[in-house]
């Protein structure tokens, strides 16, 4: 039987683990600073890795927030800062979990469509105006997860302007922003307003993902809220995850690790825009992604998604795209391709054009 190619979860691969460095960096944690991370301790996180993230966002300390991922700390910022039935503006299609979050807690959520990678800000801006303002706007600039979509300068800086103007949160969602595998960085909302952006991000992308160490950095009026409500949640997040992680930067391995999957992932990419263009052809709509994990693929009118069943029997799984839409995505698949071989890829691609 063939093996079922799998474009369901973003995941980095296995063979992208630097296990030996963890090990070091474990044991050198545990022998010079267990006394500390072995034990209860404060809900903000541990200390050295909160200063290195803040001198990296140019915040004070204070203002940095550690989590067992980023997600938890989203779900402790809508249940600490948040009320049930607030209003909440998305990208449409946006990432499923986020969405989830936010419905299961009683928000009030609308979407606002991609047209060509780009979001329509006369909407947003024409929703303002008529008297829905939301809370907070949930984006991720770089690399949008589930379409790989890069929000533009003049965009971030149009949205900014609005936030200020009708007084609500952007919340800037940036785990794939390091994962750039051709063209030049644009900067970040939270290097162009710190008052108002809530920035989250974790190291699962760019070391592994199963230390569950994530972030958050914004204004400390929030901060202050979430580390609250996180020590009458959890009482802390692992200080041992986030010692392993900060000894991996202290030693210099954090950009030689990225720079390995840089290599390795712009590959996977090109090898799936490839097979786009070779297979799917005229058939479907997609961005041409400069880095993180996903393609999106829009299917014309004249084809349809295969359903799981069709999928099992032609050797390949999809997500269930519907969960990145408030309503809609009948036509849309996302791609993800870190995890997989070239070879795969190609495989995949070809068996999911004799599906669609």
């Amino acid at each position: 039987m063939e093996k079922t190619i799998a474009f369901i979860r973003g995941i980095p691969p296995v063979e992208s683990f630097p296990k030996e460095k963890l090990v070091e960096c474990a044991r050198t944690a545990i022998l010079n600073h267990g006394d500390l991370i072995l034990q209860y301790a404060s809900a903000a996180g541990y200390d050295p890795l909160r200063e290195w993230i803040a001198d990296k966002h140019q915040v004070g300390m204070d203002s940095v927030i550690l989590g067992q991922g980023s997600l938890q700390l989203l779900d402790f910022f809508i249940h600490s800062c948040l009320t049930p039935g607030d209003l909440i503006f998305v990208e449409q299609p946006t990432y499923d979990r986020s969405l989830t979050l936010f419905k299961r807690a009683g928000m009030r959520v609308k979407g606002f469509d991609f047209t060509n990678g780009r979001m329509d800000l006369d909407a947003v801006e024409a929703s303002l105006h008529n008297g829905a303002v939301p809370k907070a706007f949930y984006i991720i600039p770089d690399f949008q997860n589930p379409s790989g979509a890069l929000m533009p300068l003049e965009q971030r800086q149009r949205l900014l302007s609005l936030a200020k103007q009708y007084d609500f949160l952007v919340i800037e969602d940036g785990p794939y922003r390091h994962l750039r595998y051709s063209g030049e960085p644009v900067p970040t909302f939270i290097e162009q307003n710190k008052d108002r952006v809530i920035h989250m991000s974790s190291f699962s992308k760019m070391i592994i993902p199963g230390l569950r160490v994530g972030y958050m950095a914004a204004p400390e009026v929030i901060t202050s809220r979430i580390r609250q409500y996180a020590e009458d949640s959890c009482i802390n997040s692992s200080y041992l995850n986030q010692a392993i992680i900060y000894e991996f930067i202290r030693n210099g391995w954090l950009e030689r690790q990225i720079e390995s999957l840089h290599a390795l992932y712009g590959i996977r990419l090109n090898t799936m825009l490839e097979s786009l263009r070779t297979y799917i052809g005229n058939k479907g709509e997609w961005l041409k992604p400069q880095g993180g994990f996903f393609v999106g693929l829009t299917l014309k009118e004249t084809a349809s998604v295969p359903d799981v069943q069709t999928c099992k029997t032609g050797g390949i799984a999809l997500s269930n795209s519907k969960g990145f839409f408030i309503n809609g995505g009948d036509k849309f698949m996302r791609l993800p391709f870190c995890a997989l071989t070239p070879e795969e890829i190609q495989t995949g691609i070809q068996r999911l054009a004799k599906l669609i």
